[in-house]
């Protein structure tokens, strides 16, 4: 709770984020796609020395997220307390998102570490919403590269979760899918060939989507400097 001990309220936070901020940062942000009605443009080079500041702080982080400001709900996602976190919060938190990066961190920097990971996966990518559908195969990637207790085989489960959605065209959930279909292949050896062989069929494919998201993943698995990390990692067992 080191924010609160520093005195640190959702309207100091926000004073100090628009004195970072600068037109520059957003018109940068904006052209990646970034939604920025909402930011102050603030790089997360900045803010993540920031959120070490503000210590993790469960209270803090609901207030910031509250603010509906850009900057803020990306230091909610960092300074929030997993363990206190619910499934109901991150609920609505993945619902409320409107940019691929305020998903993407959320679910890399706090989601991976609550117990509810795994289980929102399905739900998410059921969901129409493109954001939400996004949260679903970004949760795929981000656990396949962070959770290391989890077996193999959850992840073959996800390859055919994949394949059977893989023909969404819309620009952010396709790049999700090929984000969480690499990350897969390039987990362990024992991965690889079974995310090759899913990437082979979808770049086979008549769908446009799918044909994207299996040739650029193809290509990924196939560069010899996957293959040798994958067998220098296999040899250390």
């Amino acid at each position: 709770m080191d924010g609160q001990r520093e005195g640190w309220t959702a309207e100091a936070v926000l004073d100090r984020l628009e004195s970072l901020g600068s037109e520059e940062n957003r018109a940068g942000m904006g052209r990646y796609g970034i939604a920025v009605d909402r930011a102050y443009g603030v790089p997360l080079s900045v803010l993540r020395p920031f959120a070490k500041e503000l210590g993790r702080d469960h209270d803090l982080a609901v207030a910031l997220w509250r603010t509906g400001m850009h900057e803020a709900r990306l230091l909610a996602s960092i300074v929030d307390e997993p363990k206190r976190v619910t499934a109901e919060q991150i609920d609505a938190w993945t619902a409320d998102f409107d940019s691929w990066d305020i998903c993407d961190q959320c679910c890399s920097n706090l989601y991976r570490r609550t117990p509810y990971a795994h289980g929102k996966v399905s739900t998410w990518i059921a969901d129409e919403r493109e954001f939400v559908r996004r949260a679903g195969f970004a949760l795929i990637a981000v656990l396949a590269v962070h959770d290391k207790k989890a077996e193999d085989e959850v992840f073959l489960d996800y390859l055919e979760t994949i394949e059977a959605n893989a023909t969404d065209p819309r620009n952010f959930v396709r790049k999700a899918v090929n984000w969480a279909l690499r990350q897969i292949g390039k987990r362990s050896m024992s991965l690889h060939g079974p995310a090759l062989a899913a990437a082979e069929r979808l770049a086979a494919s008549d769908d446009k989507t799918e044909r994207w998201i299996g040739r650029d993943a193809v290509r990924e698995f196939e560069k010899p400097a996957t293959l040798e990390r994958l067998e220098k990692k296999a040899a250390k067992g």
